[in-house]
């Protein structure tokens, strides 16, 4: 079965787009599903997120260019079925040099596609920079489907109806006609607040059963765990955020249609089997 592509995105900065792209992606490894998260964004605060260094050369920067394959760039991580293909500022320079190749907003489709046909994962989850440049693109016409974090505050609704509009540029583009959004996650959900109940009640009045009933909440945990190299389910799995991206990941993973994995953690995965050089962790 083919992977699932997942673009976590959302053009606003500072709404939980990586927190969530990192959790999602180490909550649905936690499930035994075999997860490959793309860190696109020159900031790579998802690689830093999962423990590795930003290493000159590491990102998918070559294989976007077409000169090198991108199996070659996942790292495996210190979580069991969760893989990273890391980011580093390089990443900058694609915004520079993709529009000026042929096929600019096809090039990390191909590069997946490549990848997959040499190691199979699950799933395939996106973390895009927090801009609609061209890395951003590429991600979209990649992707089988789109999940947008939206804070609980005033200009919520903004962040969606942009993605929502490059959606629909991509599609009638022609660069990918089948992208779909698999919803809406709210973030830094505070319950005390009688703000964050009425943000809930207007996105989910616009857009009804696209909002996962899954609500993020605000977490000093959720803050720290990234400074530590550590998802939360590792660095607070008892927590109440950690308990919310747990909920998350069974969401996601039955809108994807995943159902039970059946691949064990503890048994070799197809990744596993490819040459022990491409595995090392930073």
């Amino acid at each position: 079965m083919a992977s699932r592509v997942v673009v976590v995105a959302n053009q606003k900065g500072g709404v939980g787009k990586t927190t969530t792209a990192v959790n999602l992606a180490a909550c649905l490894a936690a499930l035994n599903h075999s997860v490959l998260l793309v860190d696109l964004d020159p900031q790579a605060n998802a690689t830093s997120g999962l423990g590795l260094e930003k290493t000159p050369g590491g990102s998918a920067y070559a294989a976007l260019l077409g000169q090198e394959e991108l199996i070659g760039k996942v790292q495996a991580t210190t979580q069991p079925n969760l893989f990273i293909v890391p980011s580093e500022l390089d990443l900058c320079g694609a915004e520079i040099e993709l529009p000026r190749m042929d096929s600019h907003l096809q090039r990390l489709r191909r590069a997946l596609q490549a990848l997959q046909s040499e190691a199979h994962f699950d799933v395939i989850i996106i973390d895009c920079p927090p801009s609609l440049g061209v890395l951003t693109l590429n991600a979209f016409a990649a992707a089988d489907s789109v999940l947008v974090p939206l804070q609980c505050e005033y200009y919520a609704l903004e962040g969606i109806s942009t993605v929502n509009w490059l959606m629909e540029r991509v599609r009638q583009a022609g660069e990918n006609p089948s992208l779909s959004m698999l919803g809406i996650v709210m973030t830094m959900y505070d319950g005390r607040t009688r703000l964050a109940s009425q943000v809930v009640d207007e996105v989910s009045r616009h857009f009804g059963e696209l909002v996962f009933e899954t609500r993020i909440p605000r977490s000093t945990r959720l803050a720290e765990a990234p400074s530590h190299g550590r998802s939360i389910i590792q660095y607070d799995p008892c927590g109440t955020a950690a308990a919310a991206y747990e909920m998350l990941a069974q969401e996601v993973a039955a809108r994807l249609g995943l159902g039970t994995a059946a691949t064990d953690a503890t048994a070799p995965s197809a990744w596993e089997a490819q040459p022990a050089a491409a595995q090392n962790v930073a």
